[in-house]
């Protein structure tokens, strides 16, 4: 399946890109990650902190169990803070 990926803040400049498209038979937003992980060191660096990372597919957020069936997008960004 083809998925546009869309990254946000030092994710965006620890892979290089803001956006791209991929081709992946993840099912699963963890499996994206999986994926994305093993292309090169500046994504396995983007991907190394889950623990600091959130994920929406197709503007909704999602836990990285969240399926990708029927997923056109999916974005990656730091915790969001208020003030």
């Amino acid at each position: 399946m083809k998925l546009d990926i869309r990254y946000f803040a030092w994710l965006r400049e620890r892979v290089g890109t803001a956006a791209e498209q991929v081709e992946t038979k993840a099912t699963t937003v963890a499996g994206l990650i999986d994926e994305l992980r093993a292309r090169d060191e500046g994504y396995a660096y983007a991907f190394s902190d889950l623990a600091s990372i959130r994920a929406a597919v197709d503007q909704s957020l999602v836990a990285f169990d969240a399926p990708l069936a029927g997923a056109r997008e999916v974005a990656f960004f730091p915790p969001m803070t208020g003030g």
